[in-house]
């Protein structure tokens, strides 16, 4: 899959192509639909299938005060995209003038002139342009003018829930990981680094690591069934998202116990892929230390029975 990260950098001669316009946050299963359709496509008309998205996220400049956090920042979203295998991405920044551009202009000197749209593949409730004026009707008497075509998708559902990226996060926002599951065709995950500061050496030999800093969208917060995947090889977990209120000062934390632990190379600037599988319990406060160790090993017990039964499943 290729990347551009500015219009300048497609090539003049690249396309045609069956394009996409979105923020694809998630690329949840209604995402891989039109993906997978747009790729079939491509390959029927002899075309480039690409999807145009933006860098950050539009309402992070239009609306910053009400911007969600985002359930895949960019590098994910484009780990994922191109598993979808799309020919093409165009990271294109997002900035107050593009907000303002008219519909039409956005169009014709994007969509048509330089990313030589044949086809548009749009959901139902797509706008674009300045004040999002533009719509998916609007698009298509556009098409008419500019030579291509427009082909509109309904609303999708999957066991009963609609597939979008704000119902996906409202689930993992509720904990609710087996449903996020449903929506994103795969487990929710996070992509951090382990907390600076706590003394790693090059070889780690605690199996807890507490995540630094992470700005985008966490589960609820509460005890999971987690796995971790550190240096390609993943390991079986149980995570602590919370206040950690029984030590007294509340301090946020995303702390995980590993439980198939052995000794591994870690660094404050190792990647870390943690995965949520199943919602435990809430987070407590606990009178003493001693009734927080009895709660964990009751956590980790029923831990290792789900994994028991997920590795004897082949999964």
């Amino acid at each position: 899959m290729q990347i551009f990260h500015k219009l300048e950098d497609v090539p003049g001669d690249f396309g045609p192509t069956v394009l996409s316009v979105g923020n694809f946050d998630g690329v949840h299963r209604g995402h891989q639909h039109v993906l997978g359709r747009m790729t079939a496509r491509a390959r029927e008309i002899g075309a480039r299938s690409m999807v145009l998205t933006f860098d950050p996220h539009p309402i992070r400049i239009i609306r910053p005060d009400v911007a969600p956090p985002l359930l895949t920042p960019l590098p994910q979203k484009l780990k994922l995209l191109e598993k979808t295998r799309i020919d093409a991405v165009l990271v294109l920044p997002f900035t107050r003038d593009l907000s303002m551009m008219p519909p039409f202009e956005f169009a014709e000197e994007i969509l048509s002139t330089a990313l030589h749209a044949a086809e548009i593949h749009e959901g139902f409730n797509f706008h674009f342009g300045h004040k999002k004026e533009g719509n998916v009707e609007r698009l298509k008497e556009f098409g008419k003018k500019l030579g291509f075509d427009v082909i509109i998708y309904q609303a999708m559902k999957f066991r009963g829930r609609m597939l979008s990226s704000s119902d996906v996060r409202k689930l993992v926002q509720e904990g609710n990981m087996a449903g996020a599951r449903d929506l994103l065709g795969r487990p929710f995950s996070i992509v951090s680094n382990p907390g600076r500061g706590r003394g790693y050496g090059s070889k780690y030999t605690v199996p807890t690591i507490n995540l630094s800093r992470y700005d985008e969208l966490v589960p609820k917060i509460g005890v999971y069934i987690t796995q971790i995947t550190v240096n390609g090889e993943t390991f079986d977990a149980v995570t602590n998202v919370g206040v950690r209120p029984t030590f007294g000062a509340e301090s946020f934390a995303i702390e995980t116990h590993i439980l198939n632990f052995h000794p591994i190379d870690l660094e404050p600037e190792t990647q870390v892929e943690l995965t949520f599988l199943k919602r435990l319990r809430d987070e407590i406060k606990f009178p003493d230390t001693e009734a927080l160790k009895a709660q964990i090993g009751k956590d980790v017990g029923k831990a290792q029975r789900y994994f028991k039964l997920m590795h004897a499943m082949g999964r």
